[in-house]
């Protein structure tokens, strides 16, 4: 005799199977989107905050300290858009972090070894 956990398995596994009935299957996309879509959403609210604070600095400076220009305006979005970008370009290539070198695997296994390992 089959536990009440099974046959509810088979159920659910026969429902997806029989042409008739809808699927119920919960279907992931690809790996990959689920680990971009999020640094997508990252980026994109880091670059409207930054060339937000960007603009709102340009416009305090171009109204305070500038007679009314709009250069302030663009150079402060501008500045906050570079930003956004960078870091944007960060978490898209960790290789570009300053200070972070990447070995190629045969040295990779070297600089983890003990020295008296290295010797042998």
């Amino acid at each position: 005799m089959s536990s009440p956990s099974s046959s509810s398995e088979n159920v659910v596994a026969q429902k997806v199977a029989h042409p008739s009935h809808p699927v119920f299957a919960f279907i992931l996309p690809p790996l990959t989107t689920r680990l971009l879509n999020p640094k997508y959403d990252q980026c994109l609210a880091d670059l409207i905050v930054k060339s937000g604070i960007g603009f709102s600095a340009g416009v305090v400076a171009s109204v305070l300290l500038f007679r009314r220009r709009g250069w302030p305006v663009a150079l402060g979005t501008g500045f906050g858009a570079g930003t956004a970008y960078a870091d944007c370009d960060r978490s898209f290539n960790p290789a570009r972090i300053p200070g972070t070198r990447i070995l190629p695997p045969r040295l990779a296994a070297n600089a983890n070894a003990t020295p008296a390992e290295s010797k042998q």
